[in-house]
């Protein structure tokens, strides 16, 4: 750990209102990478574990794109609340003009849709770790649970953000959002279930 790990998390506590749970929910994301790839690494040190190697091998390769990704999803998320607010701020709407409410709809939309990039990038991550979980490292197995479970908390932590911003909407374009959110939600959580079946079996747990 280093000044510029304690730095970020000095940010987060501060006063601000961002960078909040949406920018939060990105960096658990990008922290359950980083634990996959550590998990691949330990993974291809042996040939005994060769039939994970395949896996593991592009998880490594693109771990700096995807970590760089959550990264870029943190500060998307912490951006779209700014204008969130800066929308706030503007006069209010004089009769026969709504700018003000057009422009508090529109980023209050935008700040809903950065964190559902991050619900579908945890899912994609998700998925990959399904199918590490198969044939990685036995014995870094609870590491990679850990990352299972980062990779779901993010989704669920995004997921919270994209309802909130939503909350007091209508209208087709909210509906769309909302069940994109809640599939996503679903089917992170059913592949959460089939790793811990795979982890747990093979821990004999």
């Amino acid at each position: 750990m280093n000044e510029g790990y304690l730095e970020i998390l000095n940010s987060i506590s501060s006063s601000k209102p961002t960078p909040g749970g949406g920018s939060v929910a990105a960096l658990t994301l990008a922290h359950g990478h980083s634990l996959s790839v550590m998990v691949s690494r330990l993974t291809i040190k042996s040939d005994k574990w060769i039939d994970g190697q395949l896996v593991a091998n592009n998880i490594i390769s693109q771990s700096e794109n995807n970590v760089s990704k959550c990264i870029t999803l943190a500060n998307k998320d912490s951006s779209a609340f700014d204008g969130v607010m800066a929308a706030y701020r503007l006069p209010k709407d004089e009769e026969g003009s709504n700018y003000r409410s057009i422009a508090i709809r529109k980023a209050t939309i935008e700040a809903a849709e950065a964190p559902l990039e991050t619900m579908k990038f945890s899912l994609e991550f998700m998925h990959t770790l399904r199918k590490l979980a198969k044939d990685c490292n036995a014995n870094a197995l609870t590491d990679l649970a850990s990352a299972a479970e980062l990779g779901l908390s993010a989704c669920k932590m995004a997921e919270f953000n994209v309802r909130i911003n939503i909350d007091h909407l209508s209208g087709d374009d909210i509906v769309s959002l909302q069940t994109a959110s809640q599939n996503l939600l679903t089917e992170c959580n059913q592949v959460m279930s089939d790793i811990t079946k795979v982890y747990t079996n093979r821990l004999g747990w």
